[in-house]
């Protein structure tokens, strides 16, 4: 009895993840048209990339990034 409620447990958590997988591939294609739809109007996709990286670090991992960025930059002369 347990190892029938196990497997059909089994089985639909595999199932639930299947689901959720083919979602998250939807999802992926309609995120891959919008960046198509940005290029075409003249947004730079990799840009975009970017600033939505940024967007989601806390504030003091940003402001580090900013200082070792501009430390880098100023010893290889760039700034």
């Amino acid at each position: 009895m347990t190892d029938n409620v196990s497997a059909e447990q089994l089985r639909l958590l595999i199932e639930r993840i299947e689901r959720l997988e083919e979602e998250k591939r939807g999802v992926s294609d309609d995120i891959k048209d919008v960046y198509g739809e940005a290029k075409a109007t003249g947004f730079d996709p990799k840009i975009m990339r970017a600033i939505i990286r940024l967007r989601k670090m806390e504030k003091h991992q940003l402001d580090e990034q900013d200082a070792l960025l501009e430390t880098y930059r100023q010893a290889l002369g760039m700034a």
